[in-house]
């Protein structure tokens, strides 16, 4: 059987969008534009396998946007795009592969079977769409377009074509992209119909236009999780799927940890799933002693499987000891790690009640959260 591989180049590191982070980690509809092109990629049948290329010192970018979502290790590129092509070409087994810009994000299936079906005849395939704009010189002089097409991503090769276009190319040259090699080493590559979607992200302008294609969709729903657990005897407590060091434990069937429990209801409530104790039943002894992070992932698989986006969420731990702010930076690294977040969309606090009721009085601790989660239309 033929086995189809989409090798994604995400190794640039340009900022022309305007964003703090290279653009393809950069995120619309609260997914980064890496994590769309990945999933349009995944949605059609006939890929088997996707292998990403990435720059250099950004592999905690690319987890974070990557998440959960089960790819090959990525690889690292090279200095030039030609470079990223070849060391991911390197790390795949197949007979066709499509070779896509990360920053590309919105691919039709359609597109993908107009390529497929090109490489039945061709030895390579490329989207194109024509050029409505009249053309000139910067001198005036017109140029004509009915033989003008604006290339897009993914371009389709046989992958032994590929890998000879790569090899033959002439070093101290750069390509515009794959196709003029593949063309230059003497094969075959046709232009299919591509679609506007597909066109690149590169300017801020281009952000908020997929923004606004993608945001009406949405709609957002915010939702508060309260928790509290007495102390016990013990050596330490769990707060924020972090291990603090303290004279007293806190009481509860899993590790208690009250900042996640309440995190996690407040996910729960953004999809009317319930509470966490309706998920993970006290009296269910296979939960006795459970990492609390288990509570919260599994609401995170919910809100997901609803189509939901986790905007950002806010913590408050509520004690008069331990004291919070020395782990606080360790705690919201950790949430921010566990949602697939940035920091940045991670608020961790903590205040005390003046000594006054029973975290006051050092017979527990108590933790309030919110989240904010934009989910479907239909979901409403």
């Amino acid at each position: 059987m033929t086995r189809v591989a989409a090798l994604i180049v995400a190794a640039g590191q340009g900022l022309r969008a305007g964003q703090s982070l290279p653009k393809q980690y950069s995120r619309v509809a609260g997914r980064a534009v890496l994590a769309h092109a990945i999933d349009a990629l995944a949605a059609h049948p006939a890929i088997d396998v996707i292998q990403v290329v990435i720059g250099a010192g950004q592999q905690a970018l690319y987890e974070a946007a990557v998440g959960s979502r089960a790819l090959p290790a990525p690889v690292i590129g090279g200095a030039a795009r030609r470079d990223s092509v070849m060391a991911g070409l390197r790390a795949i087994e197949a007979d066709i592969v499509l070779v896509h810009d990360a920053a590309r994000p919105f691919l039709p299936a359609e597109v993908i079977d107009r390529l497929l079906a090109a490489l039945e005849t061709h030895d390579g395939a490329i989207p194109g769409l024509p050029v409505a704009d009249t053309l000139t010189t910067l001198e005036g002089e017109p140029v004509a377009r009915d033989r003008l097409v604006r290339v897009q991503t993914p371009q389709a090769f046989r992958k032994a074509a590929l890998v000879a276009g790569h090899e033959r190319w002439d070093a101290s040259a750069e390509a515009t992209d794959d196709a003029q090699m593949v063309r230059a080493a003497g094969f075959s590559v046709v232009t299919v119909e591509g679609a506007v979607s597909l066109d690149k992200l590169t300017y801020p302008e281009d952000f908020m236009a997929a923004e606004a294609r993608l945001s009406p969709t949405l709609v957002s729903r915010t939702a508060l999780g309260f928790d509290v657990h007495a102390f016990a005897e013990g050596d330490g407590v769990w707060l924020g799927g972090v291990y603090i060091p303290h004279t007293r434990a806190l009481a509860g069937h899993s590790d208690a940890d009250v900042a996640l429990h309440a995190l996690t209801d407040a996910l729960l409530g953004t999809i009317g799933a319930g509470d966490i104790g309706s998920h993970f039943p006290p009296s269910d002894p296979q939960w006795r002693g459970a990492a609390s992070h288990l509570f919260l992932t599994h609401a995170v698989d919910l809100v997901k499987a609803a189509g939901g986006r986790i905007d950002h969420v806010d913590v408050t731990i509520i004690c008069e000891e331990p004291k919070v702010g020395p782990h606080r930076p360790a705690i919201r690294a950790r949430i921010a790690e566990l949602l697939g977040l940035q920091e940045a969309d991670v608020s961790v606090k903590a205040t005390t009640t003046e000594k006054l009721g029973f975290t006051g009085r050092r017979e527990g601790i108590a933790a309030q959260a919110a989240a904010s989660v934009r989910l479907p239309e239909r979901a409403r």
